[in-house]
Formats: structure tokens, C-alpha cells, sequence
């Protein structure tokens, strides 16, 4: 465990509800440092973290900068999901423009491992398309881009989320609503169960959820997986270890 330092803690805000975030925050907290974290508010009964809490969007790049400066915060870390992507743009463009350091916590992507058979794209709309016509589908991709599976009656889908869509879910789709972690066996039960031919997921990386592409290895399951956007300039690291070293180099 990382000692208590004997410097002034800092007042430091993060984004994000990813288990990172909040093992961070904690860490943070026991350290001494003032710590703010930010939920953007989608999930219902969310896993609170430790320290203050605030719930809802700043408005935009320049209503987190005019926060940064109003709130005195120090530091700002970007622990979001890595597929967040506003937020994460404007945690880059407010950090620019408020002097505020930011580093950005990212959990490592997930690797194709040998005998996989993956094929990459660029967006849920581009995974959609090339679904073939027939097949039964375990889409674990969020709620953004639903709509793009939901115009292919052609096939069959299994969709996996915590909260319920706010899209309606047309007949030939089947909804799972589960909270991660998620097994191996159990995930291969699922693939067998459905009948899944294809898995759609974006490479959120992190142990929680790892277990369907092995589980897809396993069974000749092809996965579509959807590839992460490109990020600003921040100190990047990857680990909780490696964040709090950051924020202390950078003090």
C-alpha cells in the first residue's frame, strides 16, 4: 500500500463509475487528498465511490473548464469507460484550456489471442453491416448504436446490458440484463444456450468481461469487434499504481 504523504493533498477530480475510478478514488481518499468523482448519471443505483460525488454532465468542454477553475481543482483524471468518448474530448479541450493537468486512466486493450477469429471495425454501424443474414448474435457493444442491429430483422440477437434500452426491443432480439462479472462457464452456457454464431463487443478491456472472448475461442464463435476512437494528449497510464504515481510527479 502507498504511504501517506506529508505534502498538502490536492483537489483532485475524476471521471468516471468504472471499477478503476472508484479504486482510485478510494486510494486517493486514504492518501488525504480531496477527491470529487463525476457520474454521468445513466446508471440506476450506481456503486458509489469513495469521497464526494457529483452526478450529471457539465455542459460541454467549457462548462467542465469554468468547473475546473470554480471548484479549484488541481488535478483531473479521466477514468471513464474507453469508449466514452464525449467526455473524454472534453476533459481534453478543458484541461487545455484551464491549465489543469489531466491524465487519463485507461484500461490496457484486449489482444487477439491465437486461434480467434476476430474481424475489426470502426463503429457499431460498420459491425451492423457486416453481420451475415441468419446468424444469431450476442451484441455486449452498450446501448449506443442499438439502433443500427435493430434494423436487421434478418437475424437474431441476444443483447446484454445492465440497464434496460430506451429503444424499444423488436421481436426478433432478446434482452439479458446482468451486471459483470461475468465467467468463463457461465459465458459458454450463454454461447451454447443461444446458439450464438457471432459476437459483437467493443475492446473495453479489463478482467470483468474478458471471459466471452475466450469463451468464443473455445466454441469458433466470430467476434466483431469494434475498435476504440482515438484520444487527446494527457499522461496516460494504466493502472491505479501508475495514476497516483502521475499525479504525484506532476505536483
Amino acid at each position: 500500500m502507498t504511504p501517506k504523504r506529508d505534502r498538502e493533498s490536492m483537489n483532485i477530480l475524476i471521471l468516471g463509475g468504472t471499477s478503476e475510478a472508484r479504486d482510485l478514488a478510494s486510494r486517493l481518499v486514504a492518501l488525504g487528498h480531496a477527491v470529487t468523482s463525476s457520474l454521468a448519471g445513466r446508471t440506476q443505483a450506481p456503486i458509489l465511490p469513495a469521497g464526494a460525488v457529483r452526478v450529471g454532465g457539465f455542459g460541454g468542454a467549457s462548462g467542465l473548464g469554468a468547473f475546473l477553475r470554480s471548484a479549484g481543482i488541481e488535478r483531473l483524471v479521466d477514468a471513464t469507460h474507453p469508449y466514452a468518448g464525449t467526455i473524454s474530448r472534453n476533459a481534453v479541450a478543458a484541461a487545455q484550456e484551464s491549465g489543469v493537468p489531466l491524465v487519463r486512466l485507461m484500461r490496457p486493450a484486449w489482444e487477439q489471442s491465437e486461434g480467434a477469429d476476430w474481424t475489426i471495425v470502426e463503429s457499431a454501424a460498420e459491425a451492423a453491416a457486416i453481420v451475415p443474414d441468419g446468424t444469431n448474435v450476442l451484441l455486449t457493444t452498450g446501448h449506443t448504436g442499438l439502433e443500427a442491429f435493430f434494423e436487421r430483422s434478418d437475424c437474431r440477437f441476444v443483447v446484454r446490458l445492465i440497464e434496460a434500452p430506451a429503444l424499444p426491443v423488436p421481436a426478433y432480439a432478446k434482452l439479458l440484463q446482468r451486471r459483470p462479472p461475468y465467467g468463463l462457464e457461465d459465458e459458454i452456457d450463454l454461447l451454447e444456450r443461444e446458439r450464438i454464431t457471432h459476437l459483437v463487443s467493443k475492446n473495453s478491456g479489463g478482467a470483468q468481461t474478458v471471459a466471452k472472448l475466450e469463451a468464443a475461442r473455445r466454441l469458433g464463435v466470430k467476434v466483431i469487434m469494434i475498435a476504440r476512437p482515438a484520444y487527446g494528449p494527457a499522461i496516460e497510464v494504466s493502472s491505479v499504481e501508475d495514476a497516483i504515481t502521475a499525479l504525484e510527479l506532476d505536483g
